[in-house]
Order: structure tokens, then sequence, then C-alpha cells
């Protein structure tokens, strides 16, 4: 399937599933604008800029399946399986449109780009839909999603903290002292972004992949700065290289994944030495965390409920799942005291013949498997919360039991898993995600016609001021990269993005431990890890 970016932009148009927004628009105000909508959003008029912005393309179950060309959503995982299975590797062409315009060197200024902010702690706009392609002499091409977090006119952060192949390629760099060659494609099909966020083994291609999801070959083109191709269909490409300063620069913090803010993360710095775009280029923004990436018995109420009061825990909602057969499985959010995680446990065990009990807050919908789930991924450590009792009583019809002599009453195995947040867990490490102004910037007034301001703008003395007035402020409480934005609202974003980067160039920015700008060296600033 040999469909483009715009091509699928098109299809999901014409499917009603992208909503065209052409009156002005504040840059600051799009990620919330995506969240409210049910659909994707093309903003033709990003104030201060001249390209337009797209996000929330793959926000949905239904626009995930439509990328693929999948009939279901299960289908995805099949497809999947079979490019991994049978690869079929990119293509290399001479150039293509991506380098209809082309700023070099001291020309490259990111801030021209429509980067937009996410969430209310993000640390400073982040290119979230960039597929990286890296190159090490050794070991060959790798591909992956990473973000970066723009902090000068041609410097970013990025985002591998994590261990992967990434990560890898840019230590070993790192340990012989050279930069590691990149390029950055914004704008790209989802096979692209699918094939690439696969976690492939080292050696494996994951272009390769992508072009298994296609079934047809990823065109790839070659750089002019640095040895490494891009996606010849990119809308923006950027030629990169992450420097070998080691993981030392404060970067995000973001809203991850895993719907919670990340921390602050210790990351290299990227120099970006070239930037390559389409004459009418499309910036696609990769709207976070939905994008990157979806009774019982009554007996067991009741009898749970009455366990549970006598061990003296309140609880908010019990959920006998169907998936545990209405016997086997039970989901319980509890308005939990300290350690009635596990007294609440040891209580719903001992009813009749439950197997498998979960333990939740009272913040979370014991109804929603995707909740639970979220909970037990980022509120439990299995040494410490997963709880299994041998030889308790058991369900004979239990298939999973070992067999046993005939009229001998089986024992078998409990689990239960305390997925409430940690009594010793720091406030930050669970805000969830939230998007600045949620509370003024509405989707359904934009779409009849609400129009932004346009904001001062200044030349460089003007930013040099205002860089100034960004740090007395700063001097005296950290403030966030929004709160800077809102406090300085009567100029346009790309102006105040500018001061702040002024300020970056200039060292006397930084962030404290939670991610609010402050003043480098002040008793605020965080400090790098020992031995960085």
């Amino acid at each position: 399937m040999q469909e483009t970016f715009r091509q699928f932009l098109d299809r999901l148009r014409e499917a009603g599933e992208l909503v065209d927004l052409r009156q002005p628009v504040d840059i600051r105000h799009i990620a919330t604008l995506v969240d409210q909508s049910d659909k994707a959003l093309f903003f033709h008029d990003v104030i201060g800029y001249r390209t337009p912005v797209v996000s929330g393309i793959i926000r949905t179950q239904k626009r995930a399946m439509m990328s693929m060309h999948a009939g279901s959503y299960g289908e995805i995982e099949e497809r999947l399986r079979r490019a991994t299975a049978a690869p079929i590797p990119p293509v290399r062409v001479d150039t293509s449109p991506t380098r209809e315009v082309v700023m070099r060197g001291d020309e490259v200024d990111l801030f021209k780009l429509p980067i937009p902010m996410s969430s209310i702690y993000d640390g400073g706009p982040m290119i979230t839909a960039g597929v990286v392609i890296a190159r090490d002499p050794e070991l060959g091409f790798n591909s992956g999603i990473y973000r970066f977090i723009v902090k000068e006119k041609n410097l970013t952060g990025i985002d591998i903290v994590t261990p992967n192949n990434m990560r890898l390629f840019a230590d070993r760099a790192y340990k012989a002292g050279r930069p590691c060659p990149i390029s950055i494609s914004i704008g790209t099909h989802p096979y692209e972004i699918t094939g690439s966020g696969f976690r492939a083994p080292l050696g494996v291609d994951e272009m390769g992949i992508a072009g298994g999801l296609r079934g047809a070959p990823v065109a790839l083109a070659p750089c002019e700065t640095i040895d490494v191709p891009y996606i010849a269909d990119a809308e923006i490409v950027l030629e990169a290289e992450i420097l070998p300063t080691g993981w030392t620069w404060p970067e995000g913090r973001f809203g991850e994944f895993t719907r919670l803010m990340g921390g602050l993360h210790w990351n290299p710095l990227v120099r970006i030495k070239a930037v390559a775009m389409r004459r009418d280029a499309v910036y696609y923004s990769l709207h976070m965390p939905w994008e990157n990436t979806w009774l019982a018995a009554p007996t067991r109420y009741a009898a749970l409920r009455q366990a549970l009061k006598t061990a003296g825990v309140t609880v908010k909602d019990i959920n006998v799942t169907l998936g545990g057969c209405a016997f086997w499985h039970a989901v319980i959010s509890i308005r939990k005291q300290a350690g009635e995680g596990k007294n609440a446990l040891l209580a719903a065990l001992s009813v009749m013949d439950l197997k498998h009990v979960v333990v939740v807050d009272d913040d979370i919908d014991v109804f929603d498997p995707a909740e639970v789930e979220w909970a037990i991924a980022t509120r439990v450590q299995a040494d410490r919360d997963v709880m299994i009792i041998s030889n308790a009583r058991a369900k004979p019809l239990d298939p999973s039991l070992l067999p046993m002599p005939p009229g001998v009453v089986p024992t078998g195995a409990k689990m239960g898993i305390d997925a409430t947040i940690p009594e010793y867990a720091q406030r930050e490490a669970y805000e969830r995600i939230t998007y600045a102004y949620a509370d003024t910037a509405k989707i359904d007034d934009y779409v009849a016609g609400k129009t932004d301001p346009e904001g001062e703008t200044g030349g460089d003395n003007e930013v040099a001021r205002l860089a100034d007035a960004i740090l007395e402020k700063i001097a005296a409480e950290p403030m966030y990269y929004t709160d800077i934005a809102e406090a300085f609202a009567g100029y346009n974003f790309q102006t105040v993005a500018r001061a702040l980067g002024h300020l970056h160039t200039t060292e006397r920015l930084w962030q404290d431990r939670t991610g609010r700008m402050c003043v480098r060296g002040s008793a605020f600033a965080a400090k790098p890890p020992a031995g960085r």
C-alpha cells in the first residue's frame, strides 16, 4: 500500500474523521483542543507560523484501524506479526519533495516550526512525532520514535533514558567521543510510525517492518549534512547529531504514555545541522498519550462487602469480573488509609473461592480494565505488592489445579495485587496529565469561529528585554514553561520561546526537580546525578 501521509489525511477528511480549522489559533491551545475533540484536527492558521499543524490522526481506535487499513483492532496485531516475520527492506531514492526548502547551519531555526506544548508541566515545546533513523559505524541502522525538547533555535534534548538500541548507539558514540548522526522525519504515515515504534532486536531494520506493514518498501532519501537517510515521504526532516555530552542535561518533564507526568530526565543534547521541508509542509504533532499510544455473581458481592466491612476497610466499588467467570476474580476500590491495601486483600481472599483480587485506590474505575491495568503498571512492585497464598481453598472445577485422586478435595493458590499508590510516593510521581488552557480554550468555540489575538512580536532587543523580565520573575520562584508563556501572554508564543531560548543560550536558564524553569546556579536548580 503506497498511501502517503497526505493521502491518509485526505482519507480521514473524507470519512469525517478530520476537522479543518481555518481561523487563527494560538499554538498554546492546540493540545487541549485536540484532547477535547473526537476528530483529528488540522490547524491551517497557527498564529506566528507559516506552517499548519495536524494532530490526533491516530488518537482513537477507529482511526488507528483506518491508518493500517484494518477491519478490526486485533487485525493490526496480526499485520504486525506478519510484518516482523516477513519484513520488506526499504529502497533508496535520490531525493524527495522534502528538500524543496533547506536551511543549513546558522539558518536553522526551530522556533519557526509550530512545535506545540502538550500538558501543563511540560518543560518546553516537544517534537513528538519524529521518526528517528540513526547510524552506528559497526552496528548499522536503527529506527525509533523519540521526543525532542526544543532548547535553542538549533539545539534540543532527546529522551533516551530507557535502555534500547537508540541509547546503545548514543552511548557508543559518547564513549568514543564522537557525535551520533540521526535524521528526524516529521509528518510520516502511521505505517512508518508503527514500524519504527516496534522494538526490534539489534540488527533488524525497523523500516523493513514498516515496509511489511505497507506491503511495499519504504522509500528512503539521503540527508545532506550527515550520512543517514530519511523517510522520503516526510513533510519535514531534521538532520542532526546527538552530541557526546552524556546524560547530563535536564530534559522534560513531559506527559508520558503512562497518563502520568514523567519526571525530570537527564539526557544528551542534539545539534540540528539542517532542516529540510516541503514548500507547503504540514507539521504533525503526535498527541500524548492516546496516539502513542485502548457481573457478575450477587452472592460474591455481598460476601465481599461483609468481609471488608469486618476488616474496617471503606469500600467504594466492587467488580466481580466476567473475565474471572464471576467466581474467581474481583477488583475492589477503597478509600485507603495506610496499610489498608494489604488488609483489603487478606479480607477479600478469605471469601468463598475467590482466586485473584486486585485492590485499587478510589480514583480507579473498577469496571474499566484499562484503568485497572494502568494502576497495576504504575503502582505495583511485585516483590512488595503481590501476595500469593498457597494451599488455600479452591474450586475443584478449576482446570489449572493439579489432578487429585478421586474424593480428595484439591487446594490451590490465591493471588492478591495491591495496586494502590505507595505510601512513600512523591506527589509529582502521580500527577495525571492535564492540558493547558483547558478551562478557556474550548473546541466548540473554535469550530464556531473563535479566533485568538495575534500577540506582540519583537526583534532581538525586545527578546533580550523579555528574557530579562522572565529571569527576574523566575529568580523569585521557579515557573513551569506554560506558566511563563501565560504570564507573558501579551507576546506571541514564538517571542516568549525565543526569550527562553536566549536565556538558555546565555547559560542563565535551568530547571528545578519538578521541571520548572529557574535561574541556573540558584538554590532551586536541579543537580545532575553524581558522576555525570
